[in-house]
């Protein structure tokens, strides 16, 4: 097609937004370079289009809007204007490629050449792949045959304005004859970095903390291949580690590395979380803080952790807790723009009303260290303050377990709350307003995050289903494994030497019933030994586990040993979660015994059930796969008595539950 040659500035005229295209929504300039003798000039773009999509469509790929990014090239020189995009939106899923170019026909400079090309690969797109190729072809054909009628448009209105001439270009007598070094024009970008936008979007920078920004951003613009972060993530990695160089370069090098490996930065279009995670997380983000800081709140007493891993395995739960960092971002970029200052972190609520035993259950504590360790290393200086309200008296093992892996900047940050004292002076009102307090704390703002609950076991994935996505929870060797069988009990043997210790013991019941009992003995149990009836089924390294005993046959109750605990029946299927306070030194035996089934009183006729439970279980054998751990007293910075003490919000287990008093103990069996 041919046009008069003020095509170029027609064009421009679309920006930022053109009343034209109603699919092209916005669009904000990026970068904005010019040569030396001004020659030729660059404009990078963000274009933000609403396409033309069924809802179901954009309801499953969860986004409202599509970003495209856009490089148009004039060269005044050699009369032409040369456009690229590419979609940012789905570039892991959809390839679009476009190409533009207006250019000055060789025989008559008063016309217009126009030229364009366009690419579609589609590689995946939740199963709607034809669709999207219709729906892209629809949209490009309909963009080709618009383009033409919007330049012409804008033609006709410069023509109004009086403008129907633009003068060709000259180099100026004291510029450089053709050198095309780029400087940018006034922008973020800037090397000298605007007095303005640091404060409106970086706050207060001394200058040798601006230098170290600039010189680090420019750093990663000549050897970074891949898409360089903000100014404002930029600045978060210096930081962390104090304004130094070079540390600071590492771990950001580390960590685009890593966003590019796992594809980090398509994460929050690309990822739907599993409705188990709708259902079971208790986290949702819930307005902000007094400081426009966006507020995540966690209701961790009330998740059932051990659920979600079994439910998930450990990489969904990682994904799911990048994809709310992600989030976190974007809304402290939403918010520094709502609130015209400067917001780079976001404030977390943690509540543990209902924490108990089942949260230290292992592989969902290294599920957490790991979590922790990977937020740690690519979301710095993310988290201004974390609010831990209702502590129980559980809580500082889990802080002894988890604190070594928090960095030391980010524990400054941490505020904790025992019982009601959120409520006091210095408590949440410092930090939140009054109208956005939730529901659950006792305030009035309808809180949307999920009430968790148990996660039934139904919705457990095998140790076969988990260990084919390489992560093998079941197989971690923490858990051992062991066989009971009738006549033969398997018992462990734990030697304290330092009174109030604390035992916990974590079993899942894999197959049959099996009863467990706490010993307390003074005198150490003889060596193993496997049971002479049972040594064709167990030794030690068969796969199904091994079987051993302690106690000897010799020893009477109440005299060379006594119980400690009040046994416990535990069916097949139960996972069970205790702990025992030590009152003395010695030998603690835990022991998980064949369950037999009471005869009936009335006769000594087998009842039915009774003989097609025994049928079930084969063999008479029971498997049990078990961890225990001694935790010392100096780990209790609360009081020894008060384990049993913390409220379980599962209060659907309390009739499971069973705990004696004077030996100061809790279990607790998930059903």
């Amino acid at each position: 097609g041919t046009c008069r040659y003020m095509s170029p500035h027609a064009y421009e005229r679309r920006f930022p937004t053109c009343h034209l295209i109603p699919m092209f929504v916005d669009s904000e300039v990026l970068e904005e370079t010019e040569s030396e003798d001004g020659s030729i000039h660059q404009v990078q773009r963000r274009c933000k289009l609403d396409v033309d999509a069924p809802r179901l469509l954009k309801r499953i790929a969860g986004v409202d809007y599509v970003y495209f990014s856009q490089e148009n090239t004039l060269n005044k020189r050699e009369r032409t204007l040369h456009i690229e995009s590419h979609n940012e939106t789905f570039s892991n899923r959809v390839i679009i490629h476009e190409l533009c170019s207006y250019s000055a026909h060789p025989e008559n400079e008063d016309w217009t050449c126009f030229e364009q090309s366009a690419s579609l690969d589609i590689k995946s797109f939740f199963g709607f792949e034809s669709t999207v190729e219709k729906m892209a072809m629809k949209q490009y054909a309909s963009s080709i045959k618009k383009g033409k009628e919007i330049i012409e448009f804008y033609l006709n209105q410069l023509e109004e304005e009086g403008i129907s001439h633009v003068p060709r270009w000259t180099p100026s007598l004291d510029a450089p004859s053709s050198s095309v070094t780029t400087k940018p024009i006034a922008t973020a970008t800037n090397n000298d970095l605007d007095a303005d936008y640091i404060k409106r979007y970086l706050g207060d920078l001394t200058p040798l903390q601006e230098s170290c920004l600039i010189r680090l951003r420019q750093w990663l613009q000549e050897s970074h291949k891949g898409k360089i972060p903000k100014d404002e993530h930029i600045l978060r990695f210096l930081r962390a580690r104090d304004f130094n160089m070079e540390k600071a370069r590492e771990i950001l090098c580390q960590s685009l590395t890593w966003r590019k490996q796992h594809q980090v930065d398509y994460l929050l279009e690309t990822w739907t979380s599993p409705q188990v995670l709708n259902d079971y997380y208790t986290g949702g983000w819930h307005h902000h803080d007094k400081e426009g800081r966006p507020l995540y709140i966690l209701r961790l007493g009330q998740m059932d952790t051990k659920g979600l891993v079994r439910a998930l395995g450990e990489e969904s739960l990682l994904r799911h807790v990048l994809s709310i960092n992600e989030e976190g971002l974007r809304r402290c970029e939403e918010n520094t723009k709502v609130f015209g200052r400067p917001i780079s972190c976001w404030t977390c609520l943690v509540d543990l009303e209902g924490l108990n035993m089942r949260h230290l259950w292992r592989p969902g504590v290294k599920a957490l260290l790991r979590i922790i360790e990977v937020v740690e290393a690519n979301y710095p200086e993310t988290l201004g303050r974390l609010l831990i309200l209702r502590a129980p008296r559980v809580f500082p093992v889990l802080w002894t377990l988890v604190s070594p892996f928090i960095d030391e900047n980010t524990r400054k940050k941490f505020l904790i709350y025992a019982g009601n004292d959120y409520q006091g002076p210095g408590g949440l009102l410092d930090y939140i307003d009054k109208e956005v307090i939730p529901d659950f704390l006792g305030g009035e703002c309808m809180c949307e995050v999920p009430e968790g609950g148990l996660v039934p076991k139904s919705l457990y994935r095998t140790a076969e289903e988990l260990e084919n996505e390489d992560i093998s929870l079941w197989t971690e060797t923490i858990y051992q494994s062991a066989s009971v069988f009738k006549g033969a009990p398997h018992e462990v043997v734990i030697e304290i030497i330092d009174a109030s210790s604390v035992i916990t013991w974590d079993f899942d019941v894999c197959k049959g019933d099996v009863v467990f009992h706490l010993y307390h003995s003074k005198r150490a149990p003889q060596t193993p030994r496997k049971d002479p009836l049972v040594g064709q089924h167990s030794s030690i390294t068969t796969p199904g586990g091994n079987n051993v005993q302690l106690i000897d046959k010799s020893w009477t109750i109440g005299l060379d040993y006594s119980m400690v605990e009040s046994p416990l029946t535990c069916k097949e299927g139960e996972s069970v979660q205790g702990s025992h306070v030590t009152r003395w030194p010695g030998f603690y035996i835990l022991q998980w015994k064949f369950h037999t089934m009471p005869g009936s009183a009335s006769t000594n006729l087998p009842r039915v059930d009774d003989v097609l439970a025994s049928l079930q279980v084969s063999s008479h054998k029971c498997k049990v796969m078990y961890y225990t751990e001694v935790i010392g007293s100096e780990d209790f910075r609360g009081s020894m008595t008060s384990l049993e003490s913390s409220h379980s919000g599962f209060s659907q287990l309390s009739h499971a539950t069973s705990s004696s008093n004077h030996s100061q103990s809790s279990s607790m069996i998930s059903r």
